[in-house]
């Protein structure tokens, strides 16, 4: 009796231990199928309009997202972009040939998950007025390497409103992004399509290698009130033209590769005054600047600022006759770093210090010759001057 009990106990362990395999089994099963759903939605097919050119689903862009990807495609417009799937989170349409932005290249309707839109290096002359219409929820905006012209001696081309519908843009990148030879007032047109977009929310802007010279309007800037990072880098400045002071979110200028040879008195102080007027630091970047050995002015100043200048140990002068101007005390800095870090500062001390070592211990093995030779020199000429100074001294005064 008590065998046929164990029995029937290992009987009904093994129909449990079965059902628990199977329902592993049936777990792994079920991973697979997702894992392959996934595998297929991420490398999936998009709507038809986009002739399967275009890779459409979830996808690992910083994290997993459902992206629209269609990368040197060879498009030579854009109207497909108006059946984005509704779950389109990150749109990458990059390396292609699209001279001109539809009105409504979105379509009608309100793409409220769409995130990121990369539309660098499409060859973008003209983006009319109404072009990006239902884009609210975008935080990102890439147009870099692009022939855009926002002139506004040409009313087809200059449009104030143009980023006016990214009400919760935090990034635009816009490296590279204008026409080559474009006129100097391109700072100008950029204002205005500043104020008038309302870009509230912006906290990056990309400026980078786009020719500019200078900005005649000071205000440039000044109604991006959110604005951290400013990144100029690569154009033609000659110094910061432009009202910091204004800009109360800003922490970071990017300057470097530009055409600065100085920093003016008024431009030094609009830095050191934005230091003071807010909690967190101001850094800039001048690497890879023409900065002017001439110039002891800006050495002082790079030395003495509350301002981060970042990769200060980096600076070079440039040896030049070409930028002498009334800002600066013109006095050679003899050294071409015009800052000397801290490793080659202790290297030079040391040697230095070797240097006196070596000194004092040869005129100390060799101290006898030395006063036997000095000696006497330095009596004769201490009797000289001793006689001059009586001569002197006995001449009549004269009345004046």
């Amino acid at each position: 009796m008590i065998f046929r009990v164990d029995k029937y106990q290992q009987k009904s362990r093994i129909l449990l231990l079965s059902l628990k395999i199977d329902n592993n089994l049936m777990m792994l099963l079920i991973l697979m199928i997702a894992t392959l759903v996934a595998f297929c939605a991420g490398s999936g097919t998009c709507p038809p309009e986009f002739t399967d050119k275009c890779n459409c689903g979830w996808q690992d862009y910083s994290g997993q997202h459902y992206v629209v990807n269609c990368s040197y495609t060879g498009f030579t417009e854009a109207s497909m972009l108006q059946r984005l799937p509704p779950e389109t989170e990150v749109l990458i349409f990059i390396g292609n040939n699209i001279s001109e932005l539809p009105i409504n290249i979105f379509g009608i309707q309100n793409n409220t998950r769409l995130k990121i839109v990369d539309m660098t290096g499409n060859h973008i002359k003209l983006i009319r007025g109404k072009t990006f219409h239902h884009v609210s929820n975008v935080k990102r905006l890439i147009l870099n390497h692009n022939d855009i012209s926002i002139s506004s001696d040409n009313p087809t081309e200059h449009h104030p409103r143009l980023f006016s519908n990214f009400e919760n843009l935090e990034e635009l990148h816009l490296t590279d992004a204008f026409a080559d030879g474009t006129p100097e007032d391109l700072a100008a047109d950029l204002h205005d399509i500043f104020v008038s977009s309302e870009l509230k929310k912006l906290k990056k802007l990309h400026l980078e290698q786009n020719e500019i010279f200078q900005f005649d309007d000071e205000q440039v800037f000044c109604d991006l009130p959110s604005l951290e990072d400013l990144h100029i880098g690569q154009n033609n400045l000659h110094g910061v033209s432009f009202n910091i002071t204004c800009m109360k979110s800003l922490r970071y200028i990017d300057l470097e590769s530009n055409s600065i040879y100085t920093l003016t008195p008024k431009e030094r102080a609009r830095l050191d005054e934005a230091v003071i007027s807010r909690k967190h630091n101001l850094s800039i970047d001048l690497s890879n600047n023409p900065l002017s050995c001439n110039c002891e002015d800006i050495y002082n100043w790079l030395n003495l600022t509350k301002v981060d200048v970042r990769n200060k140990n980096k600076l070079h002068c440039v040896q030049s006759t070409q930028y002498k101007l009334p800002e600066c005390n013109v006095k050679l800095i003899k050294m071409q770093p015009l800052i000397i870090d801290s490793h080659s500062y202790f290297l030079t001390t040391l040697l230095f210090l070797a240097l006196c070592a070596s000194l004092a211990l040869n005129i100390y093995s060799h101290r006898t010759r030395i006063e036997q030779t000095l000696v006497p020199a330095f009596q004769s000429v201490t009797k000289k001057v001793h006689y001059t100074s009586i001569t002197k001294s006995e001449l009549p005064e004269m009345d004046v």
